[in-house]
């Protein structure tokens, strides 16, 4: 009887741990649940007021890269480049737009042959998105968040 005694006191001894409860931690949480986003993904992209009325998340996308695109397209075809042989190039324009709107050029991906014939074209792409109209920043969580694009710029001068 006093073995049974004693493996019941020690079975409750060392069995203290199971009663007791698990502190959890609110930076803990919030680690585990950081891990779980998709940092790649946005619930809504950058946009323009112009491109407001649409819902669908890829057509307020596309509406946000074309109106670059025109932006950059119309300025280029305002300035009076001559150049001594045929230009086809894809410029790559990596842009951020950071959480509060705002558009930085972070580089410019152009082939030397471009850059010969066109010496300014990294100035002229840069000035073609300084005046845009009021960007409204991509939404991740209900929070505004800095997103990066890249952005293929066509220049094609015969």
């Amino acid at each position: 009887m006093s073995r049974i005694v004693s493996i019941i006191i020690f079975l409750l001894l060392t069995s203290c741990d199971y009663f007791e409860k698990q502190k959890v931690y609110s930076d803990d949480l919030l680690e585990e649940e950081l891990k779980t986003f998709n940092w790649n993904e946005v619930d809504a992209y950058p946009t323009f007021s112009s491109c407001d009325s649409l819902t669908a998340k890829e057509e307020s996308k596309i509406c946000f890269q074309n109106t670059l695109l025109s932006r950059v397209n119309d300025y280029l075809e305002h300035q009076n480049l001559i150049v001594s042989k045929d230009v086809n190039d894809t410029i790559s324009l990596k842009i951020i737009i950071d959480k509060n709107g705002s558009l930085v050029v972070d580089s410019i991906r152009i082939k030397p042959e471009t850059v010969y014939e066109i010496p300014e074209i990294d100035s002229l792409l840069r000035q073609s998105l300084s005046e845009l109209p009021k960007i409204y920043p991509a939404i991740k969580r209900g929070q505004q968040v800095t997103t990066t694009f890249l952005l293929p710029v066509i220049v094609k001068i015969n």
